[in-house]
């Protein structure tokens, strides 16, 4: 097959002799006879193709991202004291953008991270259409990703619940519930019934349902969660430094004629974050969504998370034995053949008899216990 296919790339031997009679171009010491090249100019093209897909691919993706960018850059100078990195939006390939914000009160921090599609890739783009075509949940798209971290110890569509379980294991155990205040296309996934109701009524000048139920937005909503917990399931229980609560927007990214159109449910998330931490004026959730709920809520949210941290620490003890008990039987299988590599030819062939009877009667006594 190798041999076939490099017959099939090795062009034909040049043919210098003077009876050629085709196209011909020559300057000073080189002589270039068109005929003879037949398969280069498909892999010329291909290549140019390859060349022009990959600068337009990267050219549209940094384009959007600055177009979202530049259309709420406003909105995060008015929020933040620094609302921009010092080198601006911090790149990572074609795809991969983020950003850091700080300075604000109730927020320590926001990131935001862009993951648009590789449209510079032309490899990827199609595995990604056939992917689509297999999996019926998958569906690859732009994507902005808002992280606020709360300074002090804070929804989703029905089409994304699945992908979000399977990605986050701080939503593990939360419920999902219809809400009649939201759009049908939209549910609610929360661990008690109290907390849902205190976020979707009216608080102050925001209401959340009207602003995920206006069409022009919604069709770019994916998730909004509020977590104290981390994405991945911890392999030990977090020390009370390495926990906080955020708030988490989701959007698919708008082209860049509409990049505007995210901008109502980004301000919804600050004024959401406000009336969760207690802080502005007329949140109407005075002392924050804690001071909110109900004496046995708290209690409950309370208990839960109690009995995983025994559950995390249960397991990582049972692990760490489990270790333990690897380390030994190495050392003890190290130990024996250091001794059996001491013992002379003989002396060793007969530890390797026993062992073998002892194996054998070992099988025995488990086919008659069966």
């Amino acid at each position: 097959m190798a041999s076939v296919l490099l017959k099939y790339l090795t062009p034909p031997p040049v043919n210098l002799s003077p009876d050629y009679e085709g196209t011909e171009f020559r300057w000073k010491f080189l002589t270039i006879r068109p005929a003879f090249f037949q398969n280069e100019p498909y892999f010329i093209a291909a290549i140019l193709l390859f060349a022009v897909l990959y600068f337009w691919g990267k050219r549209a993706n940094e384009s959007r991202v600055n177009k979202w960018f530049d259309a709420h850059s406003s909105l995060l100078e008015a929020q933040f004291s620094s609302p921009v990195a010092q080198k601006g939006l911090v790149r990572d390939g074609n795809s991969d953008w983020f950003n850091f914000s700080t300075g604000r009160r109730a927020v320590k921090s926001l990131h935001t991270t862009f993951t648009l599609r590789p449209r510079h890739d032309l490899l990827q783009l199609a595995y990604q259409f056939g992917r689509g075509l297999m999996e019926l949940d998958y569906k690859a798209a732009d994507a902005v990703e808002l992280d606020f971290a709360f300074s002090a110890p804070a929804s989703a569509s029905a089409d994304e619940l699945k992908g979000i379980r399977a990605r986050r294991w701080d939503l593990s155990f939360t419920k999902t519930t219809d809400q009649p205040s939201l759009p049908p296309s939209l549910t609610a996934m929360s661990e008690f019934a109290d907390v849902t109701t205190n976020l979707l009524r009216p608080l102050g000048a925001l209401d959340l349902p009207a602003v995920l139920s206006s069409p022009s937005t919604l069709k770019y909503f994916r998730s909004l969660s509020i977590t104290d917990q981390p994405r991945a399931r911890p392999s030990a229980p977090l020390p009370q430094s390495q926990r906080g609560k955020h708030l988490i927007l989701e959007l698919t990214l708008p082209p860049s004629s509409d990049a505007a159109a995210t901008l109502p449910l980004i301000q919804a998330a600050f004024q959401l974050v406000d009336a969760i931490a207690g802080e502005g004026k007329a949140t109407g959730m005075r002392g924050g969504l804690s001071a909110q709920l109900r004496p046995e809520t708290k209690n409950k949210l309370k208990k839960v998370r109690e009995d995983i941290e025994k559950q995390i620490r249960e397991e990582a003890k049972r692990e760490q034995k489990e270790e333990e008990e690897e380390k030994r039987a190495a050392a003890k299988r190290k130990a024996e053949e250091d001794r059996l590599s001491r013992l002379s030819a003989a002396d060793q062939k007969k530890e390797l008899d026993r062992e073998k009877k002892r194996a054998m009667r070992k099988t025995q006594t488990r086919m008659k216990a069966r």
